[in-house]
């Protein structure tokens, strides 16, 4: 129990300050984490640029004892609806836990980071995504809803052709 809180309080003390707000999810079940933290994004929409990965990290509480885990993804499209995202092998959740590794104990508390590439055919969009964890018996860990931004990709050498000899 000692080994418990203290991995909690170390956890929580690591990621304060960086606290994305995430909602409950409308159409999966699943608590929330204890903490989620996409990288630099407080206040969502939280804005992702094609060609890159997203990153989130996750802190929650294992709800029971589990032999595996996976991660899914679903975006909520205008017109379109609900559109499934493939993960990869980032679907395997045991294989990016940070304090842990399965099987998982009831109770414990976990830190744990998915890498979500954002492809470079996605649209331009405004769009709600539900990421959740399920066990190996496809019963809820946790969920949680966020509005993304997805943005071309920005050109971090400038716009121009400029070499250090154009002065």
């Amino acid at each position: 129990m000692l080994r418990v809180v203290l991995l909690f309080c170390v956890a929580v003390l690591g990621v304060r300050g960086q606290t994305t707000r995430v909602s409950q999810c409308t159409s999966y079940p699943g608590p929330l984490p204890i903490n989620t933290y996409i990288e630099g994004c407080i206040d969502p929409p939280c804005t992702l640029e094609k060609g890159q990965d997203a990153v989130v990290h996750i802190i929650f509480r294992a709800p029971r004892t589990m032999r595996n885990m996976k991660t899914m993804a679903s975006a909520f499209l205008p017109i379109i609806g609900e559109q499934t995202y493939p993960l990869g092998p980032s679907e395997h959740t045991c294989n990016f836990l940070a304090n842990t590794y399965c099987p998982i104990v009831e109770g414990e508390v976990i830190r744990y980071t998915l890498n979500m590439f954002i492809e470079l055919f996605f649209p331009r969009i405004m769009v709600p995504i539900e990421f959740r964890v399920v066990d190996e018996n496809g019963g809820p860990v946790l969920c949680l809803r966020v509005q993304l931004r997805i943005i071309d990709p920005i050109n971090k050498l400038g716009s121009g052709n400029d070499t250090l000899t154009d002065v």
